[in-house]
């Protein structure tokens, strides 16, 4: 049985890549093995994303906490100690059991990241993820970032919701070198990374952002995600600050004839959160995959 679906299909048939994601694909699987288990132990992030029960938009929204508030629990089965504040848009759907959820966590110390993606059972903690995909990627697009300190005294501010993007935000999305990107489909949801030099997603209004898809794994699964459902949502961070900046809309992708490829994103909703995260890392070494100058 394939772990793609039709949309991821078509993509990898688009680009040429099919006999090739077949290979990368068994690298999905479902055992959280002891090296991914080590993994999650010590990491002070992770990624959620999903779909809002109440509203259907996409979010990708971030937890944080001491190393060791993730864990794996059973073979399976990863647990989280906490989860989005109330004022989150992620806050309803980590208390609604079975919830399709994507988890990305991503070591900027050592370029590593890990997907886990299943269904969310909420416990007196935090919740679980009973796992239904699990891998990893390369380190390709990561920005190394040396270390982090926790920041026990910054506190969250209060978040602004906008229908569109002022000046600040389109800054902020213009300095960026990483965000995450939540897309779902109708079997559930992902989480993936997106890295690239300061520039390289650009805002072309208030209400629309674009970028490049640089040649990845030929998996596909976010742009067959957004084939199937265009719904997403993107999260960006000030790695110094703690600030997020949490958008959703929806995404498609355009595909020119000498195989590049362009996302564009029309902004429905975001909100930014000053001093969200208590975490500061170290300054980036960007990563030398990132093409000079963005398409």
């Amino acid at each position: 049985m394939s772990v793609y679906h039709a949309g991821s299909r078509a993509v990898q048939d688009l680009a040429g890549v099919r006999d090739r994601a077949d290979h990368v694909g068994r690298s999905l699987g479902q055992d959280i093995k002891p090296v991914a288990a080590a993994f999650l132990g010590i990491q002070p992030l992770l990624v959620v994303g999903a779909a809002d029960p109440r509203t259907g938009r996409v979010w990708a929204s971030p937890v944080a906490g001491a190393p060791g508030f993730v864990r794996a629990t059973g073979p399976r089965q990863m647990s989280v100690v906490g989860g989005p504040p109330p004022a989150d848009p992620l806050a309803t759907a980590v208390t609604a059991p079975g919830t399709p959820v994507g988890t990305l966590a991503l070591d900027p110390r050592t370029r590593r990241r890990m997907r886990l993606n299943g269904r969310l059972r909420p416990t007196a903690r935090g919740f679980a993820v009973e796992a239904d995909q699990v891998f990893s990627n390369c380190p390709k697009y990561i920005q190394r970032r040396e270390s982090f300190e926790r920041v026990p005294d910054r506190e969250p501010g209060t978040p602004r919701r906008l229908a569109r993007l002022e000046a600040g935000q389109a800054g902020f999305i213009t300095a960026a070198d990483t965000f995450f990107l939540a897309t779902v489909h109708a079997g559930g949801a992902d989480v993936s990374h997106r890295g690239g030099n300061p520039g390289f997603v650009r805002v072309m209004s208030p209400h629309e952002l674009s970028w490049p898809d640089y040649t990845g794994n030929a998996m596909f699964l976010t742009l067959g995600n957004l084939r199937a459902d265009p719904r997403a949502g993107l999260l960006l961070l000030d790695w110094t600050t703690g600030t997020t900046l949490q958008l959703t809309g929806e995404a498609h992708t355009e595909f020119t004839a000498g195989g590049e490829r362009t996302v564009r994103f029309l902004v429905t909703e975001a909100v930014e959160t000053p001093a969200a995260l208590p975490l500061r890392w170290a300054a980036p070494e960007y990563s030398p995959a990132n093409p000079e100058r963005t398409r």
